[in-house]
C-alpha cells in the first residue's frame, strides 16, 4: 500500500480558503512576534487602563471585571463590579500569546484546523483580552468580562486606547 498525495484542486472552495486562512494566521501571529517586549507594566498604568474600561461598561450599564497582567501573564490588577466572574485568563491569554484572543475566537470559528486551537494550553478563545502596547513595547495585557464578546472587548479596548 501507498500513500499518494492528492493536491487540492482550485475549484474546491475549502483548500483556498484554508490556505488564505493559515497564511493570514501566520501575518498576525509574525506581527505579533515582532513586537519587542518593554518592561512589564507598571501599577499605576494598570490604573489608568482598568478605569476607562470599567467606565465603558458603566455607561453601557454593562458589569465587567478587569484583569491586566505583565509580559508573563502574571496578575498586576483585578477589579471586578459586583456580580461578574474573573477576567484573569482572558488577560493572560493575550499576554502569554502576544495576540487579541479574538484571535483565536475567529480561529475557532472556522472550524476545520482552527478547531487546534482548543488543543492550546492557556488560550482562551473568546474575545475580551487585549495586549497592552506602549512606546511600540509589549508591556503586558488586559481582560475584560462580564458581557458579550463585542462588548467585553469594547471595554477592553477603553483600557487600551487610555496607556497608548
Amino acid at each position: 500500500m501507498s500513500l499518494q498525495l492528492v493536491p487540492t484542486s482550485l475549484a474546491d472552495p475549502i483548500g483556498p480558503a484554508l490556505l488564505l486562512l493559515g497564511g493570514m494566521f501566520a501575518l498576525i501571529a509574525l506581527a505579533q512576534m515582532l513586537i519587542p517586549y518593554g518592561l512589564p507594566v507598571a501599577l499605576e498604568t494598570t490604573k489608568q487602563a482598568a478605569a476607562p474600561a470599567l467606565e465603558e461598561a458603566r455607561k453601557n450599564n454593562w458589569t465587567m471585571a478587569v484583569a491586566i497582567v505583565d509580559t508573563a501573564g502574571n496578575l498586576v490588577y483585578f477589579e471586578k463590579m459586583d456580580g461578574t466572574q474573573t477576567a484573569i485568563d482572558k488577560a493572560r491569554s493575550a499576554a502569554l500569546f502576544k495576540r487579541p484572543t479574538k484571535a483565536f475566537q475567529d480561529t475557532l470559528a472556522a472550524g476545520g484546523e482552527g478547531l487546534r486551537v482548543l488543543g492550546l494550553q492557556g488560550a482562551v478563545p473568546v474575545e475580551g483580552g487585549v495586549p497592552l502596547v506602549m512606546d511600540g513595547k509589549f508591556v503586558g495585557a488586559i481582560g475584560v468580562s462580564g458581557g458579550t464578546s463585542p462588548q467585553d472587548s469594547q471595554c477592553a479596548k477603553a483600557g487600551v486606547d487610555a496607556v497608548k
